[in-house]
């Protein structure tokens, strides 16, 4: 799996240092947000095509390991 770097950049120089999908101008919020809507990961692909399937696959696979980090610790 691609590290959190490969996937995820965030840079002042860039949307004000929004997290962004690496080497895009992607904010990962629109992927949430679009998640959210309802839309399938291939609407968003469609409608951000810089942004690649394996880095969507990946900042979901981030996501998750930082909501279950620590589960079944309590």
């Amino acid at each position: 799996m691609p590290t959190e770097n490969e996937v995820i950049q965030t840079d002042p120089e860039i949307l004000a240092g929004e997290p962004v999908f690496a080497g895009t101008r992607v904010p990962l919020k629109n992927l949430f947000d679009y998640l959210e809507a309802g839309d399938s990961v291939d609407v968003f692909i469609d409608a951000f095509p810089d942004v690649t399937r394996q880095q969507v696959v990946a900042a979901l696979e981030l996501a998750r390991e930082a909501v279950t980090a620590g589960a079944g610790t309590r």
